[in-house]
C-alpha cells in the first residue's frame, strides 16, 4: 500500500509580545486535521525556511510594534526582502496569506504586514487568501477569528493549484502535453465572502451535545451546548443584567462556537532547597543600571485630575548613560507583593514560594514549535518567577479563558467561561475583561471554584514588561540627572474589580517616593533619606529628536504629561542659544493642553521663562475645564478647549511653517484620542490653506511622514 504524503504548509510569524506567535503556533496545531503537515519558523530562524524555493502556500502572521517598526525577531527578515539586487520575479513562484496585527490608536496601523506584503507583491509573490488587517484597539479576535475560520479552504484551494502548477512545469521539461493536467481554478477569498452559520443545536453531533463530553484537544473552534443552569445568583438586583459571572439570555441559552482547547506542554516542577534567593531583582540585572531617585515633586493639585509627579534620577555613577532630548528609557518594576501573595494562595503554594522551579518540555506534547519560554529562567524561586517574570496584571486572552474552563468545578462558572471564549461571547467578553483591564487575578476571584495548575499560567501569562517613559530633561541644563514624568494610572471599580487600583509601574513608584515627594506649594526638605533605586535601561529614540540644523523651526504639541519631551528639547535650545549667540535659530511653538489653569499646568514657571528668555517663541495654552466665567467663554467660542482647536486658530502660521519654510511638527500624548484629533485637525488646515481635497490633503501629510518632519511619541 502507498504511503500517503501529506502536503505542506509554511507557518511563519514575527512576534514582539507573543500574540503574532500564539496565532501563529495555532494554526500549524490544526494542521494535521486538515491533512496538511506544517512547518512553523521565527523570521528570524532562516534555517527552518527558505522562500526562495519555496513550492508550499505560506502563512506569515506578524505584528508591529513601536512607530510602525516590524518585531525585534522580523527585521532581519524585512531588511533582506528589501534588498534593490532582487528582480521583479525573485518571489513569482510564491503564493502566500498575511495576517497582519496593529492598533489604530498608532499612526502605522499594521505597518510590519503592509511592508511585507507590498514587497512580497513587488517581488512577484501571489497571494491566495485576503490579507486581514487586525485591530488591538478594537480587539483583535474582531478580525482573526473569521480570518483562522476561512483559512484551511483556501490553504487546500492554493496547495492544489500550486501542485498541479508543478506537474504543469515538470511535465512540459519532459514534453508532456498540458492538455492531459486538469487546471484547477484558485479563486481569491474575501473576508467579506465568508459566512458562518449559527450551529442549530439539533444539528450537533452526539459528541458536542452536552457539557460534559471532552473537548478536543486541537483543530478549530467546536460547538458547544449547554442545557440552561441556575445561575445562583444572590443579588436579584442582577438578575436581568449581565455581569463578569453571571450570564443572562440570548447568550445564556445559545449553543457556543469555543476555541480548541490550548495543547500543554510544559512540565513544572517545585523543589524545596536549602537557602532562600537572596537577589531579587529584574531579569539580567547585570545589563540594567541601578540608579536613585533623588528628587520627586508633585506637579497636580487638587481634584478631578490626575496626579502627575516628576522624578528626578541621579545617573553620575553610569556616565555612559548619555541621553539627547526625546529619548525614551525603561523601567523595571515587580509585580506588587500583595497580588504575588493572593496568586500564591489561590494556587495552594504559599508554603513553597521558596522551593526553585524546574521548568521543561513535557514529553510527547503535541504543541508545534514547543519550547520553555526565554524568561522562564532556571534555578529560581517560585516567589521570583512571579514576582519578576510573569506579567500577573495582563488581560487575560481567550485562549486562557478556555483552558481555565477546564478546571472549573461549578457548573455555572464553567459555562461562563466557556462563553467569554465563545465567538456568541465576544462582547461580553470585551465588555467585563479587555475593556475593563482585568487581571488573571482578578478574573480568578470571581470564579472561585476555578483551580488551575501552576503551568498554565507559565504557558499563557506573558513575560513582564519594563515601562518606558520620555526624558524630560537635557544633559546640557541638569548635567547627571535624568528627569521624567509620570502620571498616576488609576483603573476603577468595575464588575470584576470591587475597588479601583493604580497601574502597575505608576502605582509602584507612587509608593517608593511617598516619603520624599514635595507637595505643590512646599519647600523641598533638607533630610537626609534613603533615596529609593529603581533599574533603568536607555531606548535611544533616534527618530524624535530635534534637527541639528538649529534654524529648521519646531511646532510642537504635548497635552499633559505629553509636554515631558519638550520641556528636554527647549532646555536643550536655551543652552544652545547661550553657547552659540550668533547662530540662526528658527521659531518655535509649543500647544499645550489641561483641565484648569491652577490644577495641572504642568511646568508652567518653567515654560513662562522659556518665553522670556526668547527660546520659546510662542506658548499656545488651552484648558478643557475651568471656572464658571472661563467655561462660558470657552462654550461661546471665546477660548479653545483642546490642542487641535488652538492648532486651527493659528492655522494659516503652522501650515506655512510646515510646507513653505521645512519646518518639523513634533507630537506627543494620547495615541486614542489626541494624536488622531490633531491628524484631522491638520488635514483641515492643509485642506483649508492650500484649497485642496481630502487625497492631496493626505498626500501632503504622507510626505511630511516620510521626509521625517511629522513625528510622533504617543501611547495608548
Amino acid at each position: 500500500m502507498p504511503i500517503e504524503i501529506k502536503p505542506r504548509v509554511v507557518v511563519l510569524y514575527g512576534s514582539q509580545k507573543g500574540q503574532a506567535q500564539s496565532i501563529a503556533e495555532g494554526i500549524a496545531e490544526q494542521a494535521e486535521e486538515h491533512g496538511f503537515l506544517a512547518e512553523l519558523g521565527c523570521l528570524n530562524q532562516k534555517d527552518k525556511y527558505n522562500l526562495e524555493k519555496e513550492k508550499s502556500p505560506v502563512v506569515f502572521i506578524v505584528s508591529t510594534t513601536g512607530d510602525g517598526e516590524p518585531p525585534d525577531n522580523a527585521l532581519q527578515f524585512v531588511k533582506h526582502i528589501k534588498k534593490k539586487t532582487f528582480s521583479s520575479d525573485h518571489y513569482k513562484h510564491l503564493s502566500y496569506a498575511l495576517l497582519a496585527l496593529g492598533d489604530t490608536n498608532y499612526e502605522n496601523f499594521c505597518n510590519c504586514g503592509k511592508t511585507i506584503e507590498r514587497r512580497l507583491q513587488e517581488l512577484g509573490a501571489q497571494k491566495f487568501y485576503a490579507t486581514g488587517y487586525a485591530d488591538d484597539g478594537t480587539g483583535l479576535e474582531v478580525v482573526v477569528d473569521p480570518w483562522l475560520e476561512g483559512l484551511w479552504k483556501a490553504i487546500k484551494a492554493a496547495s492544489s493549484n500550486m501542485a498541479s502548477d508543478w506537474r504543469v512545469q515538470e511535465d512540459s521539461e519532459k514534453n508532456i502535453p498540458d492538455s492531459s493536467i486538469p487546471h484547477v481554478q484558485l479563486n481569491l477569498l474575501s473576508l467579506t465572502d465568508l459566512q458562518f452559520p449559527h450551529l442549530d443545536p439539533k444539528c450537533a453531533s452526539p459528541g458536542s451535545s452536552t457539557a460534559t463530553q471532552p473537548m478536543p484537544t486541537s483543530g478549530e473552534g467546536v460547538s458547544l451546548t449547554t442545557p440552561p443552569a441556575e445561575t445562583h445568583n444572590t443579588d436579584p438586583g442582577t438578575s436581568n443584567a449581565p455581569s463578569l459571572s453571571h450570564s443572562v439570555p440570548p447568550l445564556s441559552d445559545l449553543s457556543l462556537n469555543v476555541p480548541s482547547l490550548p495543547l500543554p506542554f510544559l512540565d513544572v516542577r517545585l523543589q524545596e532547597v536549602d537557602t532562600v534567593d537572596k537577589n531579587f531583582g529584574p531579569l539580567n540585572v547585570e545589563t540594567l543600571n541601578e540608579v536613585p531617585i533623588s528628587r520627586a515633586v508633585c506637579l497636580t493639585t487638587g481634584e478631578s485630575v490626575k496626579t502627575a509627579i516628576l522624578l528626578e534620577l541621579d545617573i553620575t555613577t553610569y556616565p555612559m548613560l548619555t541621553y539627547q532630548p526625546g529619548d525614551s528609557f525603561d523601567v523595571f518594576c515587580p509585580n506588587r507583593a500583595s497580588e504575588v501573595k493572593q496568586l500564591l494562595q489561590r494556587l495552594g503554594l504559599e508554603d513553597q514560594k521558596n522551593h526553585h522551579v524546574h521548568v521543561s518540555l513535557l514529553k510527547n506534547t503535541k504543541k508545534k514549535g514547543a519550547q520553555v519560554p526565554s524568561y522562564i529562567p532556571q534555578n529560581i524561586s517560585l516567589l521570583y518567577l512571579l514576582t519578576w517574570c510573569l506579567e500577573i496584571r495582563s488581560v487575560p486572552k481567550k485562549a486562557l479563558l478556555r483552558a481555565l474552563a477546564e478546571h472549573t468545578a461549578d457548573s455555572v462558572q464553567k459555562r461562563r467561561l466557556q462563553e467569554l471564549c465563545s465567538k456568541q461571547g465576544t462582547a461580553d467578553y470585551n465588555q467585563f475583561v479587555r475593556e475593563s483591564s482585568l487581571s488573571v487575578l482578578e478574573l480568578l476571584a470571581a470564579f472561585p471554584s476555578c483551580l488551575p495548575p501552576l503551568s498554565l499560567f507559565l504557558e499563557h501569562l506573558p513575560k513582564l514588561q519594563p515601562r518606558p517613559y520620555s526624558a524630560a530633561s537635557s544633559c546640557l541644563r541638569h548635567p547627571g540627572k535624568l528627569n521624567f514624568v509620570l502620571s498616576i494610572v488609576e483603573f476603577p471599580a468595575c464588575s470584576g474589580r470591587p475597588v479601583g487600583r493604580r497601574g502597575l509601574c505608576t502605582g509602584w513608584l507612587f509608593d517608593l517616593v511617598t516619603p520624599l515627594l514635595v507637595l505643590p506649594g512646599k519647600a523641598e526638605s533638607q533630610r537626609c533619606l534613603a533615596l529609593p533605586q529603581i533599574h533603568v535601561s536607555l531606548r535611544p529614540n533616534r527618530s524624535f529628536r530635534q534637527p541639528s540644523d538649529t534654524s529648521v523651526p519646531l511646532i510642537m504639541v504635548g497635552p499633559g504629561t505629553g509636554v515631558a519631551p519638550f520641556i528636554g528639547f527647549l532646555q536643550q535650545r536655551e543652552k544652545e542659544r547661550q553657547q552659540n549667540p550668533d547662530a540662526p535659530f528658527g521659531e518655535t511653538w509649543l500647544f499645550f493642553g489641561c483641565r484648569y489653569r491652577d490644577r495641572d499646568y504642568l511646568f508652567r514657571e518653567e515654560l513662562e521663562g522659556f518665553v522670556c528668555s526668547g527660546t520659546l517663541d510662542h506658548l499656545q495654552v488651552c484648558f478643557s475645564r475651568n471656572d464658571q466665567k472661563d467655561e462660558e467663554a470657552v462654550v461661546s467660542g471665546g477660548s479653545p478647549r483642546y490642542v487641535q482647536h488652538n492648532l486651527l486658530l493659528h492655522s494659516h502660521e503652522i501650515i506655512n511653517i510646515l510646507l513653505k519654510n521645512n519646518g518639523c511638527l513634533y507630537v506627543c500624548g494620547d495615541a486614542k484620542n489626541m494624536a488622531k484629533d490633531v491628524n484631522d485637525t491638520l488635514m483641515e488646515m492643509i485642506k483649508r490653506e492650500l484649497q485642496v481635497d481630502q487625497l492631496e490633503a493626505m498626500k501632503q501629510l504622507a510626505r511630511l511622514r516620510e521626509e521625517k518632519r511629522y513625528l510622533q511619541d504617543i501611547w495608548g
